[in-house]
């Protein structure tokens, strides 16, 4: 398993009425999480993308727990738990400056060839440097 810590706070224009990040922030939150999980790796998105490679969200699951507010720093904990093929799965958890547990998501992405439209198994650019974590 691969997993991956972000660090971001929680800017102004990402909250509601009731000071509560709005819940449909948490998917751009997640994105975060996944550029920089795969940036660590040096596979960012933009060498996938350079290589021919898209990677466009099929599946998107959260369940929300607690909310987070204005200004608080937060914690995207980004794993991949299993070694992808054609698809890649991550899965998040959101943490507070107290390390509770705000939310869980996951998301699936399907490696696309840019050229074709048409899935293809996962990069080597990717797969070998995610083989070491399985």
């Amino acid at each position: 398993m691969f997993i991956h810590e972000t660090k971001l706070r929680v800017r102004y224009a990402e909250t509601d009425q009731m000071r509560y990040v709005y819940y449909g922030v948490y998917a751009t939150y997640f994105e975060v999480g996944r550029v920089e999980a795969l940036r660590s790796l040096n596979c960012s998105y933009k060498n996938l993308e350079d290589s021919g490679i898209l990677m466009p969200v099929t599946h998107f699951e959260i369940k929300y727990r607690k909310p987070a507010f204005y200004d608080e720093e937060l914690l995207i904990r980004t794993c991949i738990p299993e070694l992808p093929m054609s698809r890649i799965l991550f899965t998040y958890e959101t943490f507070n400056t107290q390390r509770e547990s705000l939310n869980t998501a996951s998301t699936e992405l399907v490696f696309v060839s840019a050229q074709t439209g048409r899935p293809v198994r996962m990069p080597a650019l990717l797969g070998d440097v995610l083989k070491k974590y399985f």
